[in-house]
Formats: structure tokens, sequence, C-alpha cells
């Protein structure tokens, strides 16, 4: 992928892509044989930025998607006055920005009309196994559903063909899931009759948006959601992990790296900094990390799950370790309904490991409720206006209660883009800026 220039500005960052795999992908024609991620540590050692940013995408599909979003997230930060104040502290102030592209679309906001049968021309059958991954017997049973959605575009109840063809979809992903790597491995028994059930009463429940879940499609629009979170799971912990170590070996002590992710991107980037598993190998710690409306679980990162006593969150290991030596910010919001309606939805069908205490709801999103049961690590604060400071500290999780800005947007995922915004371009500077440990 090359390096993209952000039209009317001179800003320019690179597009590294990695495939659900967690492999890069070299299909770059400048890079003469290489894979272009040689190339960018080649010209970071030449560069000699003060700062790295990367930043990795929620659920967008392709490449496109993914420029539209990283171009305004950029000239957001561009425009922000923290820039100012990043040049007025850092002495020669360069900053070396990448894009990480990954295969991230669980579904399309025209699939989510009531009743679910409004799709884009594309083969929506085809669309699916893409996401999910081709193997034998996938295509048949997708098939199956669709046929049986079609029938019956208003079903009270799952038809038994449908059932046993998600069922078959369910065998199929569990058979290709990562060995051992919670939290998508910790999941109980699917029910397509009981999800199905579940998706229709929210439907109903939905103040007439019509951006219900879609019949006899919901558990699979749901599957593939989970394996989307598997997915930035994946590629962070493989592909993007390794580079992350490249790149930390190939710059200065002084080089700050900051981490940025959105979505099912703060998995991907908070997997790219744990690496995988428990153990193996792990990065240096970074400067910051922001996670903007971050679908993963509120528990992610906590040492002792309540109500479940003895059991970490699956990157408990960032705040343990210390890996990010300064500050770890998050948003959330309530007019985010991606992560506020369809993530606990989509959880139960990964049963992430989530117990609730009282007042927190068994299942739920850091975009939805901050990183949670992290006391005393953790602050909660409202988001700030763009010229209002913050006194971010090394070390602490500040969840910042961002409704006042992160409100814009339609659709099914309500305001879960709505994340170049001055407010949260000086957040994240002021992230990037908190005195150094």
């Amino acid at each position: 992928m090359p390096y993209r220039t952000i039209p009317g500005s001179a800003s320019r960052y690179a597009l590294l892509a990695f495939d659900a795999e967690g492999s890069e992908r070299s299909d770059d024609p400048d890079a003469r044989g290489s894979v272009f991620s040689e190339r960018i540590l080649a010209d970071m050692t030449a560069a000699t930025p003060t700062d790295v940013f990367i930043l990795s995408h929620g659920w967008k599909g392709d490449v496109p998607a993914a420029i539209e979003q990283y171009d305004r997230w950029i000239a957001a930060m561009d425009r922000s006055g923290g820039r100012a104040e990043a040049e007025r502290q850092r002495s020669g102030f360069t900053p070396f920005r990448i894009g990480v592209h990954w295969p991230s679309q669980p579904w399309g906001d025209e699939e989510l009309g009531a009743g679910g049968a409004s799709f884009a021309p594309v083969d929506p059958v085809e669309a699916y196994v893409e996401r999910l991954g081709d193997r034998p017997g996938l295509r048949q049973a997708i098939r199956t559903v669709f046929a049986a959605a079609a029938r019956e575009p208003a079903a009270e109840r799952l038809p038994a063909e449908a059932e046993d063809a998600y069922r078959q979809i369910d065998n199929l992903l569990a058979e290709v899931g990562s060995a051992g790597a919670a939290p998508d491995d910790d999941r109980e028994p699917f029910d397509p009759q009981a999800y199905f059930e579940a998706a229709h009463e929210d439907a109903e429940t939905s103040f007439g948006s019509g951006n219900d879940l879609g019949g006899i499609l919901a558990p699979l629009r749901q599957l593939s959601f989970w394996k989307m979170k598997q997915r930035g799971k994946v590629v962070g912990e493989g592909g993007m992990h390794s580079f992350l170590h490249a790149l930390q070996a190939s710059v200065g002590e002084e080089t700050r790296i900051h981490l940025m992710g959105h979505s099912f991107g703060c998995i991907v980037t908070s997997a790219m900094l744990c690496g995988p598993g428990t153990g193996g190998t792990r990065a240096k710690s970074i400067a910051s990390l922001s996670l903007v409306q971050g679908a993963l679980s509120h528990w992610s990162f906590c040492g002792d799950i309540p109500v479940s006593p003895g059991t970490p969150g699956y990157f408990n290991r960032l705040v343990a370790d210390r890996m990010v030596a300064g500050p770890t910010v998050t948003t959330r919001s309530i007019y985010d309904t991606a992560v506020g309606r369809f993530y606990p939805l989509g959880a139960g069908v990964a049963n992430q490991i989530a117990f609730g205490p009282e007042g927190m709801p068994r299942y739920g999103a850091v975009g939805a409720f901050g990183a949670q049961a992290l006391d005393p690590e953790a602050v909660e604060l409202e988001m700030r206006q763009a010229d209002q400071p913050y006194d971010f500290e090394a070390g602490r999780v500040y969840n910042l209660d961002a409704s006042r800005f992160i409100r814009n947007g339609d659709g099914a995922s309500g305001a879960h883009n709505d994340i170049d915004g001055p407010e949260v371009a000086h957040m994240v500077w002021s992230a990037a800026l908190a005195r150094k440990p």
C-alpha cells in the first residue's frame, strides 16, 4: 500500500494492510519485491521522527473505507491546537503516521432494514462467505439461511432448516478459532433460536427506528460480529504485533509511540501491544493509548472480573505490566448505538468473559461504559472542550464520557463514527503530550 497525502493538506501517512490471518499484504507495486513494512521502517529510520502514531479503524470493510476514516481523523488532529502545542513542547517535532487496514466488516448498514431483506447489489451470500472466511460447507449453510429468510421475511420463529444451518456455521467458525485465545473461545453453546427471539424482541422495543437486526438473518449478523472481534485479536497479535516490535527496535529511545484505536480497532491496538495469549514476546511500553468508542468488553483490562474471582480480563497485562507508560484514555457515548445496543447482543453470541457487578450489565463495551473494575487506576471524567486542558498522569486509565461531543450520526451505528471532532483530537493530543514518566 502506498503513502497517502490527505486532499487539501500536505500531511501524509502510510497505509499498511493485513489480511484476515494477520499476515501483511504485499501487493504494493512500489515495494520492489519487499513487504511495505520494510520500506516504512527504512523511511522512519531516515526521518528520525519524534512521535509515531499508529491508527486502527474498526468495522470498515475495505481499503477505501479505511482511507476515508484516516483522512478525517488525521485532518482533525492537524487542525487541532494540540499540533501547535506539540511543536512547542517537542523540539523539532516530527510526526510519522501509520494507518493499518484489516478486513473487518461484520455487516453493512444497508442490511439492517426491517425484515432484513435489503441488500446492496453484491451477492449477500458471497459477502458473508468472504467475511467469515471461506471453507467447505459454509457457503451452502449460508444459502440455506438466506433461502429461509426469503421465504419467511416476517417469521415469528426460526425455521428448523435455518436453525440447523446456523449450528453448522457455528461449528465451522469454531474449528478455525485461534486455540486458547480468549475471549472468543469462552462462549456458551450457540442457541440460534434463543438469539433470534432476543433480536426480535429488541426490534419490537427499538421505538420504530428501523434499525433492527433483521429477522431470520439476525443470528448470522451476530456470528459475523463475533468473527470480527476474533479477527481483530488475530491480526493484532500476529503481523501487527511483529511490526510494532520491529518499529520499536528501529527508532531511538526518545521516539514516542502512540496507538489509537476505534471500535474493533481497540481490540487490534490492545492485541498489538500485548502480543499473543499470555506468553511470548511483548512490546516495549508505548507513550499513550487512545481507545475511541471501543467495541471490546468493559472488563478487558481488569485483573479480577467482578463475580468471577480469579478471572482476569484478556488484556489485563496491558495495565498490570504497565505496557502504556503514559495515559490510556477511553471514550464512551450514549448516542453510540453500535456499542450500546448491538454490542451486548453480539457479545451474547460470543459469550466473552464478562460478568457484571451491581450497576453494570453482564455484557457491555468500553465505548458504552469505559474500562471497568480498574480501581484505583481508572479515573472517570467528562470529555472537555477543545480549549480546556487535561492533566493526564502517566500510567493511569481515563474513562471520558464524550456524550456531549460524540453524538452525531444515524442508521444502525448511531454516533459510532463521529470521531473526528475537535474535542476528540484534543483528547488524543493531550494523551500524547502527557508528562513522560
